[in-house]
């Protein structure tokens, strides 16, 4: 697996990591990322296996976000170390689909020489939208829209999937149709995914692992062994949905509360880097 290093100084050879020859999808040792002065991302330790579904929470301003574009190779401001595949994508909430260009056009954007529309066909195929790809983008719903940004990333055959709230501004019904999607497509490619969530049902419906960022750091894991396809139902669920929802300093309402999928999500004021 090619690999990408991103570091304070100039680097060596590319290499997998650093620990006996194991490779790994990503590799974070020491990172740090500061803006004016203030530390978003403070001595970070991360690691994720080839094909690992991780989910990561955190209250907004966490750092988040800062750490996705870090590892997306889009903020390379950093001190310490980060080992990530070459091949790797994101999406995120926002589709960013260029208006003036039809769907099929926008899912082929950035990707290097002059390659074919059956490229982006197939990528829209995957994600059940071939019959819009010709569309565009402002006739498309929400739903559609993110998905031609899932098709976008699909279409460069990433190791590494990075994926920022890209349900957030789905309706429930749509959002639950995208999480199944996104799984039934991490499953088929085989991809290490990274997901950047606030909602904790998503984030244990999804991954194989859940982490908790606070002030910068990765401050709680915990994984998620419960067999797919997941439901809230499942009193294992139920468990870690508590213990999650309490490190995030969430209480559960009397009763428990709802457990459709979507209905926890962890939010405060300020501002995501």
């Amino acid at each position: 697996m090619a690999t990408d290093i991103h570091r304070k100084v100039s680097p060596g050879p590319a290499a997998a990591g650093p620990d006996e020859g194991r490779v790994a999808a990503v590799r974070a040792r020491g990172l740090v990322r500061e803006f004016g002065g203030r530390r978003v991302i403070d001595d970070l330790e991360l690691t994720l296996e080839p094909g690992e579904f991780v989910a990561l929470l955190g209250r907004s301003g966490c750092g988040k976000s800062t750490l996705l574009r870090v590892l997306a190779g889009l903020d390379r401001e950093i001190g310490g170390e980060v080992w990530v595949p070459r091949r790797k994508a994101v999406a995120f909430q926002a589709p960013r689909l260029m208006p003036w260009k039809k769907v099929w056009r926008n899912v082929l954007l950035g990707l290097p020489g002059r390659p074919e529309r059956a490229v982006a066909e197939r990528a829209l195929a995957e994600v059940g939208l071939g019959h819009r790809s010709d569309a565009w983008p402002r006739t498309l719903s929400g739903g559609e829209a993110q998905r031609a940004s899932l098709a976008r990333a699909l279409v460069r055959e990433p190791d590494l999937l990075l994926l920022d709230e890209p349900f957030g501004a789905l309706d429930a019904l749509t959002r639950i149709t995208a999480q199944r999607l996104v799984a039934e497509v991490w499953r088929q490619r085989g991809c290490a995914v990274l997901l950047v969530t606030h909602d904790v049902d998503e984030a244990l419906l999804l991954a194989d692992r859940a982490l908790v960022m606070e002030e910068g750091r990765i401050a709680y894991e915990t994984p998620v062994a419960l067999p797919r396809p997941r439901t809230p139902a499942d009193p294992g669920f139920a468990e870690l949905r508590a213990r999650l929802l309490d490190r995030l300093g969430v209480a559960e309402p009397a009763g428990g509360g709802d457990t459709v999928a979507g209905s926890e999500s962890v939010a405060a004021g300020g501002t995501e880097r």
